[in-house]
């Protein structure tokens, strides 16, 4: 057999030409974006315009634009230009927007000005996912993860930074101003204008008394607000520790039921480190999955002694380990860990065997700390200098205890005994910022703003998602939970 497959003559007519609806499978995933959108109520969500205007000019329908942004983040296409183009090209995009081509400014306002809704949309995918039996909410792992934002590194200022340019300032002026005491003795010497030695030597300090007058304003602001870094191009955004080094980032945060590794939650801060991310992720998927009762794993990273104690009160069991401790002990044989605490007695004992009773209480930042110490035992302690920094001789080792340390005692007990629980935290939050950084190429955000960010990052959550309970049950069982299935086709004359 030779010869090729024959190609159709672009000029041909045709007077029956094929349906769009012909062009997408049965069991594509765009179907699922399409019944999945216009089964939201988006006038409850926040959207605009979910309701046609009587008067003006008619817009896009905002169902038209979320699909949009959901096939977009689904086949990593997030700009808003390459968005544009794709309605023209894509058939997948025509039959899902019936024809609409929204410019690029269009979609990106929608994206800027929805970002509460955003998260309500993603919201509405895990409570589907919840009535498929999906989503288990017993047991989820809570991570974040750096995003490079909206803001190059050299435009980011720490107060150190500032005084270093201020210093390079003052020694080029102090330079240009040598130059010009130069150019001027040059030029009586020459009887010519020092302009033409020493040419635009005004502009160039102009420009370094401009920046001076900058540099100095933003320090300024530092000192008055205590703040440790100014970003200049995303004002929120914060210069963050990543594995390369530094990068001004913001600190995006998932929290993952164990059943179907779902996101159930997602939250975005810019605050540098996770320590006070453990009970507001907590109580958010609490409230999110609308159960009494959870179970929590996470990282040192979010050990807080405040924050397990939220959890603890809101019915959620946390398991979380307890990072290296800073301690006043001289060696580490004799850290605080190291000292058990006898709750039937009341005291501390140490290494060595001997005890420590409780000897006051005092209110510290609006918590009660109790101390506990024995003077008299550790005066003649022969590993006195191994135990303790303490100067003076008269006083021992004091052990400082948390009115609440039984709630962090009680975290501590349940990890060294679930060991296991720490390994699944890991399959649990590492796939899915693997797959939303590599897989979706979303290890940056294209917008700017705290809020504005959040949801954003709503939206590359729901497209995990979607892509995740598709590869569970299929399209067919998700279009079915829906109550739509997919209309006849087009029979071919």
């Amino acid at each position: 057999m030779s010869g090729y497959i024959p190609l159709v003559d672009r000029m041909q007519s045709s007077l029956f030409p094929e349906a769009v609806e012909n062009y997408v499978e049965a069991d594509s995933l765009v179907r699922v974006v399409d019944a999945f959108v216009d089964a939201l109520d988006v006038a409850a969500l926040g959207f605009a315009r979910a309701t046609p205007a009587d008067e003006g000019r008619p817009g896009y329908d905002p169902r038209v634009l979320l699909k949009l942004f959901i096939y977009g983040y689904l086949n990593r296409v997030r700009s808003s230009r390459r968005l544009e183009r794709e309605t023209h090209r894509n058939v997948e995009l025509v039959w899902l927007l019936r024809f609409a081509r929204p410019d690029h400014k269009t979609i990106s306002d929608f994206r800027a000005a929805h970002a509460k809704a955003l998260k309500g949309v993603l919201r509405e995918f895990v409570s589907l996912c919840q009535r498929l039996d999906l989503v288990g909410a017993e047991t989820v792992g809570i991570d974040g993860s750096k995003f490079r934002a909206v803001n190059a590194k050299a435009q980011s200022f720490t107060p150190r930074e500032l005084r270093r340019h201020l210093a390079r300032i003052d020694a080029q002026v102090k330079d240009y101003l040598a130059t010009v005491a130069a150019a001027d003795h040059a030029a009586d010497a020459q009887q010519l204008p020092s302009a033409v030695v020493v040419p635009d030597l005004a502009g160039k300090l102009a420009q370094l008394e401009a920046r001076r007058a900058e540099y100095q304003q933003m320090l300024a602001q530092l000192d008055a607000s205590g703040a440790t870094q100014v970003t200049l191009t995303d004002p929120e955004s914060r210069r963050m520790k990543v594995k390369q080094g530094t990068e001004v980032c913001y600190n995006a945060q998932i929290a993952v039921d164990a059943k179907a590794h779902l996101i159930v939650t997602t939250a975005v801060t810019n605050e540098v480190t996770d320590v006070q991310q453990l009970a507001p992720m907590a109580t958010a998927v609490q409230a999110a999955l609308g159960v009494p009762a959870l179970a929590v794993t996470a990282d040192k990273g979010y050990h807080n002694a405040a924050g397990l104690a939220q959890c603890v009160d809101a019915g959620i069991t946390p398991t979380v380990p307890k990072p290296s401790a800073t301690t006043r002990a001289a060696s580490e044989g004799f850290a605080k860990e190291r000292f058990a605490y006898v709750a039937e007695q009341d005291v501390y004992r140490c290494p060595v065997g001997a005890e420590l009773p409780f000897q006051f209480e005092r209110d510290e930042a609006g918590e009660q700390h109790r101390y506990y110490f024995n003077n008299a035992v550790c005066v003649d302690c022969p590993l006195r200098a191994q135990c303790t920094t303490q100067k003076d001789r008269s006083q021992g080792r004091r052990i400082k205890r948390w009115a609440r340390e039984a709630v962090v005692e009680a975290v501590a007990d349940r990890v060294r005994g679930n060991r296991a629980a720490m390994v699944q935290r890991k399959s649990l939050v590492e796939h899915p910022f693997g797959t939303i950084k590599r897989w979706d190429d979303g290890s940056y955000f294209l917008l700017r703003g705290l809020e504005k960010v959040d949801g954003e990052f709503s939206l590359m959550a729901l497209a995990y998602n979607i892509r995740r309970a598709i590869n569970m049950l299929g399209v067919p069982r998700l279009l079915d939970a829906l109550g739509q299935r997919r209309a006849p086709s087009v029979a071919l004359a």
